[in-house]
């Protein structure tokens, strides 16, 4: 897994398949996402490396129940203590208490879906040991207020995460971006950024037409960065980009 610095109180973590986000408040950390199975002792050891212990973390918010996002959840909060938190339509699903449905794939899709499957490690995910529901609209203690944006489509309990007053915010699956020529690399300070990614609506839905509703909803909150779960993030004029992506 690389770990990337994208600000001071703000790090990157990503895996073979998908990435999660770290975030600090003085001693406090919140995690956004937790990877696939097998990736709650790597995280764990991940923060251990930044000189901070995975007790330090207060909270895993999901962003949806896929096994590429909450497979590890499980896993670290054994190992941290932190609460797991998911929208209540997705937490069933997390909690391990049934099956999510699977997306509606578009024919294009089917070949991208078959190379990510090969690429997720196979197992069941241990459920947490409990799951906190959250719902559009509240507001979580950290990054000055986190706030809870329901964004179905992906699928029907994915949110996304504002941080107003950071400018800050966490798509999940909602949005994805397409690479430019270079990509961050671990140790990049933020100003070595290559030109900013393409942004498109997130793929593997089972959605197509809300989630793209969902878009045009997380374009108006007026974010500076935005942090996706597949793809390199947008550090500077994020919410311009999400506009293009959700005209297009």
């Amino acid at each position: 897994m690389d770990v990337i610095e994208l600000l001071p109180r703000l790090h990157l973590l990503r895996f073979p398949v998908g990435q999660a986000y770290l975030w600090r408040d003085g001693e406090e950390l919140t995690l956004i996402d937790a990877g696939t199975i097998g990736s709650g002792p790597v995280i764990a050891g991940a923060i251990r490396a930044l000189g901070r212990a995975p007790e330090d973390v207060r909270r895993v918010v999901l962003t949806h129940f896929h096994e590429d996002h909450a497979g590890g959840a499980g896993e670290f909060a054994v190992l941290s203590g932190a609460e797991v938190l998911a929208h209540r339509l997705d937490a069933p699903f997390v909690r391990g208490e049934a099956p999510g449905p699977a997306p509606r794939l578009a024919e294009w899709e089917l070949p991208i879906r078959a190379d990510v499957a090969r690429r997720l490690p196979a197992g069941t995910p241990l459920p947490p040991p409990s799951v906190t529901d959250v719902t559009d609209g509240e507001v979580l203690d950290f990054g000055g207020g986190a706030h809870v944006v329901h964004v179905p489509g992906h699928t029907d309990g994915s949110i996304a995460v504002f941080l107003p007053a950071e400018a800050v915010l966490f798509t999940g699956d909602t949005v994805a971006s397409l690479p430019p020529e270079g990509v961050l690399s671990p140790g990049d300070p933020v100003t070595a950024a290559p030109a900013e990614p393409t942004l498109i609506p997130g793929v593997f839905n089972l959605d197509r037409a809300r989630l793209l509703a969902s878009v045009r909803q997380l374009a108006d909150l007026g974010a500076e960065v935005a942090c996706f779960g597949h793809g390199d993030p947008v550090l500077r004029g994020a919410a311009a980009e999400l506009r293009r992506a959700a005209a297009g």
